[in-house]
């Protein structure tokens, strides 16, 4: 098909177009979006992952969404492979949605024994979890596509459970993410430096920080990962570190 006759198509389609009835659905959608966003739970429906642009959407979230729009879902496996021979399984996943015996949308899912949070387990005996994962992630797939969601949700999940807990890094995360980080954490960079606030000073002014208290949370995590290797660094020479405390001195809270 030429370019020009895609273009006349295209118009044909916009022409056929209703402007209100566009209008109002849209106006739904919308209506839709709000009434998700004030239903679902932090940390159970969804939650947000750092270094994610928007939260992730977790199996109960999609199902709770499911139940709201009146739908049910259908899996089925499209592909699989289960070598006992090398211990490799992997399982691609259909999910169909369905509004009574009407199929509406579907999504895919896969997930395999080779992905970094299975890498180190026993892959004989998390074949069944494998299959769980990769209809879960089907699931949400499908769930974002009905509902329209993809805007305020994504399904970066391949660090989480199926619950979407995270199971690579068992370090505390933070799931607010809004504002700067409070005392407590400012206390942890601290700890993080063995005593050493020159280590946070240089840190925080790599990141464009003068204080402590104007770190925002988003950023935290990656500070501390910062602020832990270089003083795993100047632990390797031979300079003796400064005494770890429980508290922040008095200078160090003037200097940052």
């Amino acid at each position: 098909m030429s370019d020009e006759n895609a273009v006349e198509n295209n118009l044909l389609i916009i022409d056929s177009i209703s402007i209100d009835q566009v209008q109002r659905t849209m106006q739904k959608i919308t209506q839709f979006q709000q009434v998700v966003q004030k239903t679902l739970q932090q940390n159970h429906d969804y939650g947000i992952i750092p270094g994610t642009p928007k939260p992730t959407m977790f199996k109960p979230g999609a199902e709770k969404i499911l139940m709201l729009m009146g739908l049910r879902s259908e899996f089925e496996i499209v592909d699989s492979t289960r070598d006992f021979n090398t211990g490799f399984f992997q399982y691609q996943v259909k999910c169909q949605l369905y509004k009574g015996d009407m199929l509406i949308t579907e999504g895919l899912g896969s997930a395999n024994t080779r992905e970094a949070k299975y890498a180190k387990q026993n892959p004989y005996t998390i074949d069944n979890t494998i299959l769980k994962m990769a209809k879960k992630r089907a699931l949400v797939d499908a769930t974002l596509l009905v509902a329209s969601l993809s805007d305020i949700f994504t399904q970066d999940i391949e660090d989480t459970d199926l619950d979407g807990q995270r199971v690579s890094n068992q370090k505390k995360y933070y799931t607010d993410q809004s504002g700067a980080i409070t005392q407590k954490q400012a206390k942890r960079m601290f700890a993080l430096a063995q005593g050493n606030e020159e280590i946070v000073k240089n840190v925080l002014s790599k990141y464009g920080y003068e204080r402590s208290t104007n770190v925002q949370k988003i950023k935290y995590e990656r500070i501390c990962n910062d602020i832990e290797a270089a003083a795993v660094a100047e632990k390797a020479e031979p300079e003796e570190s400064s005494a770890v405390t429980g508290d922040i001195p008095e200078a160090f809270k003037d200097a940052i």
